[in-house]
């Protein structure tokens, strides 16, 4: 039934939102990647939070720590946000992602105890725990039915990465099941704004 709810729940408020969903998707660059993303920059906007996903936000599916061009970008981060104030909002936090973290960016913390996404459980938790309000935290995702659903739902800003690390050698399997499911989730809001 958890699994049923959830998918329910996901289109549920996928309809509801179907207007700035599909603002996003037209409005996000096709290379887009967290690269791209200025953290000045970000601050400047209004930004005083971020929660990152982390499969194909910071690293290809699977991979036990970020790759080095994105822990290189989370360290502009925290100079810029204060490492309290950066979350990993996942639905697969392993422990040993936790580890790796703790051990290399221990100021990072996992947003655990929470509903998964698309539900804005982990957003909220996010805003009480950085001290910030809903509207000033971004969520970086690479799924529009995932991440950047949930921040709509909890009235935070949302960032959606078109162009997601992916690494065929290490998952195939899995980066085509993600690669089909973004697809999927691209078409599906494409088609409830015609509705």
């Amino acid at each position: 039934m958890g699994t049923c709810s959830h998918i329910l729940t996901g289109f549920s408020l996928a309809v509801q939102y179907r207007r700035k969903l599909r603002r996003i998707l037209d409005e996000t660059p096709v290379i887009t990647c967290i690269l791209t993303l200025d953290p000045e920059a970000l601050k400047s906007s209004g930004i005083t939070a971020l929660a990152l996903d982390y499969d194909g936000v910071l690293a290809h599916h699977g991979a036990p720590a970020p790759l080095p061009e994105a822990i290189e970008w989370m360290k502009r981060c925290e100079t810029v946000f204060d490492g309290n104030r950066i979350f990993i909002l996942s639905n697969k936090p392993t422990e040993g992602r936790r580890q790796w973290f703790a051990n290399h960016l221990p100021a990072i913390r996992f947003i655990s105890g929470v509903r998964k996404k698309p539900y804005p459980d982990g957003i909220k938790k996010t805003g009480e725990l950085a001290g910030v309000p809903l509207s000033q935290i971004l969520m970086i995702d690479d799924r529009l039915l995932t991440g950047c659903l949930a921040a709509l739902a909890a009235g935070a800003r949302p960032c959606y990465i078109r162009q997601p690390y992916i690494s065929f050698k290490q998952c195939p399997l899995a980066e085509l099941f993600f690669m089909l499911l973004r697809r999927i989730e691209r078409w599906f809001v494409k088609v409830i704004t015609i509705v």
